[in-house]
């Protein structure tokens, strides 16, 4: 039997407002895969952060246990000498480094304060050999794609001589094909003895690696579960997770569909910088009211790059192609003029374009529509708030009130409150960018629950996921891309993944 390597007893974090953390007990075994999970804002990435060092010794309670010793760390250097690294959702690579900088950066194999790079890219080809990443170790970061960065990221955890690694969403951002590789990477580590604690909430991947697992709800453990029992199943876990049983992933829904109000006609995109690339080709795409039109495709097929190509020109150069709403052609120059024409867009990534994170919820809900809450060009203060307020009880957003800043919200939470900014704008059309990518089933069925409620409003909704169960779940009919092009439409009730895959993968004519 495995004793542990790490034990977290009673630890208890607060921010100001909000208590995260309440006497949370955490054991893993030495050797192990251990999952955590639990819904967004349950408090999985605060203990890793209590674990690493991020949060330091004496801003909380509790103890931490590594290797039968009581430890006090008092930043991310001192738990990383003990061999305890954490890779956090977003990356910290430096784009402009090569792969080799990057890996050595705070960790530099220098003599007498000179470094020897021949030393650094040998040790930097070693370490990515044991990753299978098979790169130049001078490779500029920003030439890699996100799972060739999350492998540089691993090896630089091998590089500190790691003894329990720490991933926080691994995989939300890699395609299934880079998960795959990503979890048998996992595996090998664990025959070779390394322990790993992941955080995800992928359950399909977390039944497939992990050995145990802690979940989390309300900053508090429930309870923790052995995989080898045989009787652990994804509606178990869910269950453990928001506290009952999730009977269906995604809420029923009777369609009302009416005619076409959006349409787009031969539309083509060039590339923002390399001005013979083009990356959208002839693209046609109709949407009806209170229809819920999907857009599937591998990683790179072109889909954020239309959607954005549609909100304003927000992406892209020598666009040609028609536009047409209500049946009257339309030209969207800039944001300003698709926010005026009813069109909204939600970002797949809500940290760098969906929120100021400095700012309060209040303000990141009216941003979109200050026209709404003001007159004569000064902001109605009280009408702002009964509005923020009024969203934050309708999307159950998880905050003391509506001055909490959203930096300090759940991914779950921050993804409702980029909904409320858009919903706010009173949009006829929604495009949604991978809308519950990095949130837990909870949040994902009350965001499906939002997205059916908008399109029985009579508002055309276009998605754009990578999860194909969920394409499939929420969708009336479903558009695939590959290579910039259309290469397939589906019906709901003919859609499989299957059918899906085989026009992911279909080449442009």
């Amino acid at each position: 039997m495995s004793k542990n390597i790490l034990e977290m007893r009673k630890i208890t974090k607060e921010f100001p407002g909000v208590k995260a953390l309440e006497n949370v007990n955490l054991k893993v075994k030495e050797g192990e895969i251990h999952a955590l999970c639990g819904e967004n804002g349950a408090g999985k990435s605060t203990l890793m952060k209590v674990l690493s060092g991020v949060y330091p010794y004496g801003t909380y309670q509790g103890d931490i246990l590594f290797k039968d010793k009581i430890c006090s760390f008092k930043d991310i250097k001192q738990s990383e000498s003990l061999g305890i690294v954490i890779i956090h959702q977003e990356l910290a690579l430096i784009p402009d480094l090569s792969i080799a900088e990057n890996i050595f950066l705070g960790n530099e194999q220098a003599k007498r304060g000179i470094i020897d790079w021949n030393q650094t890219k040998v040790k930097t080809k070693s370490l990515l050999e044991k990753v299978g990443l098979y790169e130049s170790p001078d490779t500029l970061i920003r030439n890699l794609g996100v799972g060739k960065q999350q492998l540089v990221e691993i090896a630089k955890a091998l590089a500190k001589e790691v003894k329990l690694l720490i991933l926080d969403e691994p995989t939300a951002a890699l395609n299934e094909h880079d998960s795959e590789n990503l979890l048998n990477l996992l595996q090998e580590f664990r025959l070779q003895g390394m322990t790993s604690i992941i955080i995800s909430h992928k359950l399909n991947e977390i039944s497939r690696v992990a050995d145990s697992i802690t979940i989390l709800r309300d900053g508090k453990t429930i309870e923790t579960l052995d995989m080898k029992a045989g009787d652990v199943t994804e509606d178990r876990i869910i269950k453990g997770m928001v506290g009952r049983d999730l009977t269906n992933r995604y809420p029923s829904r009777e369609p009302n569909i009416g005619n076409t109000i959006f349409e787009i006609k031969d539309w083509n995109v060039y590339h923002p910088t390399l001005t013979d690339k083009k990356v959208i080709h002839d693209v046609n795409i109709t949407i009806r009211k209170g229809e819920i039109v999907g857009i599937a495709g591998l990683m790179g097929a072109g889909r954020t790059e239309l959607a954005m190509s549609i909100f304003g020109k927000s992406y892209g150069r020598k666009i040609t192609g028609r536009m047409v709403k209500d049946g009257k052609e339309i030209k969207l120059k800039s944001v300003e003029k698709a926010i005026s024409e009813g069109i909204a867009y939600v970002t797949e990534d809500r940290k760098n374009y969906g929120l100021i994170l400095i700012d309060d919820i209040k303000r990141n809900i009216t941003l979109a529509n200050l026209k709404k809450i003001s007159k004569r060009s000064v902001i109605n203060d009280r009408q702002e708030i009964i509005e923020a307020e009024s969203f934050r009880q309708k999307m159950n957003i998880k905050a003391p009130d509506i001055l909490q800043n959203t930096n300090n919200l759940s991914g779950g939470n921050q993804q409702k409150v980029v909904l409320s900014k858009w919903i706010f704008s009173d949009p006829e059309i929604l495009i949604l960018d991978e809308p519950t990518r990095g949130i837990d089933v909870g949040a994902k069925y009350e965001i499906y629950t939002i997205i059916n409620q908008l399109a029985s409003e009579g508002k055309g909704i276009l998605v754009i996921s990578s999860e194909l169960p969920e394409i499939i779940g929420i969708c009336d009919r479903i558009y695939i891309m590959n290579e910039g092009s259309i290469t397939g439409e589906i019906e709901k009730e003919n859609a499989t993944q299957e059918e899906i895959m085989k026009y992911m993968t279909k080449s442009r004519r």
